[in-house]
């Protein structure tokens, strides 16, 4: 199965909508779609995996990757409702790295507003740790046991 990616905006926010494999020989198309949306000075970007069937590591490594380049100067999140790529993420504890929620309309509600306040709907059974933080701790070899 091929990926299909489609961006938009929603307000200063960049969806990037993903469906079918994320795997090995489509990775690339999602890092350079994920590089585009980061570039701004402050970017807030939702990854909707909704319709995504598969991904593999190197689909995880895309991921972790855009989240890590965007972490120091604005927000990513990750819409999950599949339980099959939700399982992956938690397997791998990328479930407690990344804000993960059911609805892009969740997500949308979770970033800062333009003024620098925040609506801060965090996502059901997270902890108050920051994602930047536990992506610190699971990317960079430390050990977490909660």
């Amino acid at each position: 199965m091929d990926l299909r990616l489609r961006s938009r905006k929603a307000g200063d926010v960049t969806v990037v909508e993903v469906g079918g494999e994320v795997e090995l020989h489509s990775a690339n198309q999602l890092r350079d779609e994920l590089s585009r949306a980061g570039e701004s000075e402050r970017p807030c970007v939702i990854v909707d995996l909704s319709r995504v069937s598969f991904i593999d590591s190197t689909g995880l490594g895309v991921l972790v990757g855009a989240f890590k380049r965007v972490r120091e100067r604005g927000h990513l999140a990750l819409v999950c409702p599949q339980r099959s790529v939700r399982r992956v993420l938690e397997i791998t504890g990328l479930g407690q790295v990344f804000p993960l929620f059911n609805r892009v309309e969740d997500a949308l509600a979770s970033f800062p507003l333009k003024d620098g306040a925040s609506v801060n709907v965090r996502s059901a059974g997270k902890d108050s740790e920051e994602p930047s933080t536990r992506l610190s701790t699971h990317i960079e070899g430390g050990e977490r046991h909660d």
